[in-house]
């Protein structure tokens, strides 16, 4: 009988973990020794902080990142393919979502390995439910680019689409380049486009809100080197 592979969410910032996750997490942790993780630091971190009851030094673990081999990712789901849970943590908040865990996910699929999504903080639907913009359609777009013109472009595009159908557009954004992406919003978007900012989502230092892009240049928050997330919705 094949093991699980289980979607393990984390906290979005240096919170107490019962406060965002339920604790049918922490029992299905303690039975997990594999782990397809990010980043081993800060999941040997994460994982300290939740208590297991195994010694981290007993578990092992498996990185997924821009430096990692895409053709070895097979082989990191043998010990499920022989009966064993594996757990997938990402950097911060949900796996499989604007997170490198979705190549994971996809083999897991492939070889017949039964996929378990766990309940816990994702900042970008929690920014959407905040935001008071459209839930139903909505496109998530990662990163703008990163030169001016491009993201100049992207953004004229994305809010012509946004108008026409109505739909939500989503970012995020490295968080030294919060206020470069800010600027070039304020300076290419409608007035009348509604604007949301959310940032550090679930702590205590927690802002979220929305105001038409007007409103936004009588006065900016500061954001610069928080975790945020972008969205507008034209009109």
């Amino acid at each position: 009988m094949k093991g699980n592979l289980y979607l393990i969410p984390v906290s979005l910032g240096d919170n107490e973990l019962n406060e965002v996750l339920p604790q049918r997490n922490f029992e299905i942790i303690d039975e997990i020794t594999h782990y397809i993780v990010e980043n081993i630091r800060s999941a040997r971190r994460f994982l300290v902080k939740a208590k297991i009851k195994h010694k981290i030094d007993d578990l092992t673990f498996y990185e997924i990142s821009k430096h990692s081999n895409r053709n070895e990712y097979h082989k990191y789901l043998d010990a499920a393919l022989k009966g064993e849970h594996i757990g997938v943590i990402s950097e911060a908040g949900c796996p499989g979502i604007a997170d490198p865990g979705a190549d994971i996910v996809a083999i897991a699929h492939e070889k017949g390995i039964n996929v378990i999504p766990l309940v816990g903080p994702s900042s970008i639907f929690l920014a959407l439910m905040a935001s008071g913009m459209n839930g139903q359609n909505f496109a998530f777009k990662g990163y703008l680019p990163v030169k001016k013109p491009q993201r100049i472009k992207q953004l004229k595009a994305d809010e012509l689409r946004s108008r026409n159908e109505h739909q939500t557009q989503i970012y995020i954004e490295a968080p030294y380049r919060n206020a470069s992406l800010l600027a070039d919003m304020l300076e290419s978007l409608k007035p009348a486009t509604k604007l949301c900012i959310a940032v550090d989502i679930t702590l205590k230092s927690e802002f979220i809100q929305t105001k038409t892009v007007k409103d936004w240049k009588k006065s900016s928050p500061e954001i610069n080197k928080k975790p945020a997330i972008f969205l507008f919705q034209a009109l």
